[in-house]
C-alpha cells in the first residue's frame, strides 16, 4: 500500500503556488446535506457547474469528488470557507477545515481555501432575479454557490497574475 503525501491545505493565494500554470480546478461548496461541485477550464477563466452530491458518508463523498477531479484532470481543489461577517470562524468553517484535512489524506491535489462569505446569499438573489422557483433553487443552489466560489477564486488569481509584485 503506497501512502500519498497529504495534500497541502492553504489559503487560496498560497495554494496557487502549488498548482501548475495550467489545469482545471475543482470548486466545492460544502453544505451539511450536499456538496456543490464546479470545475474551471484548463486556463482557469470560467467556472461551470458539474453536479450536486447528496452527502452520505465521508468516504463515499470523497470518492465521488476525487472521481470528478480525475475525470476533469484537475490539478487542485478550491473549498469555500464560510467565514463569519466579522472575520471569525464558526462551526461551519471548522467543519470545512476538518473536511479539507480528511480529503487531504486521500489526495495529493493541493487544496485552496477561499473566503465564501456571501456566495450562497448572492446566488440566491441571482436565482430569484431569474425567476427560478423555490423548489428548483433548492436543487441548484449548492452547485451555483460552487460556481460562484470558484469564479471568485479564478478572478482573484487572474488579478494576481496581471499585477505582478502585489498580493
Amino acid at each position: 500500500m503506497r501512502s500519498i503525501m497529504p495534500a497541502p491545505i492553504l489559503p487560496l493565494i498560497d495554494a496557487a503556488t502549488h498548482w501548475p500554470e495550467r489545469g482545471a480546478l475543482i470548486g466545492l461548496d460544502l453544505g451539511t446535506k450536499t456538496v456543490g461541485v464546479a470545475v474551471s477550464d484548463p486556463d482557469r477563466r470560467l467556472a461551470t457547474g458539474v453536479e450536486t452530491i447528496q452527502r452520505k458518508a465521508f468516504r463515499q463523498d470523497a470518492a465521488r469528488l476525487l472521481a470528478i477531479a480525475g475525470e476533469r484532470k484537475a490539478v487542485g481543489l478550491v473549498l469555500g470557507l464560510p467565514i463569519n461577517m466579522d472575520g471569525s470562524e464558526g462551526p461551519r468553517a471548522q467543519s470545512t477545515r476538518a473536511f479539507a484535512r480528511n480529503l487531504a489524506g486521500l489526495t495529493s491535489l493541493p487544496i485552496g481555501l477561499w473566503d465564501e462569505r456571501l456566495s450562497t446569499a448572492a446566488v440566491e438573489r441571482e436565482l430569484i432575479g431569474m425567476d427560478v422557483s423555490r423548489a428548483r433553487r433548492a436543487e441548484v443552489i449548492d452547485e451555483h454557490a460552487a460556481i460562484f466560489i470558484l469564479q471568485g477564486a479564478l478572478d482573484r488569481l487572474a488579478n494576481l497574475r496581471s499585477s505582478p509584485g502585489t498580493g
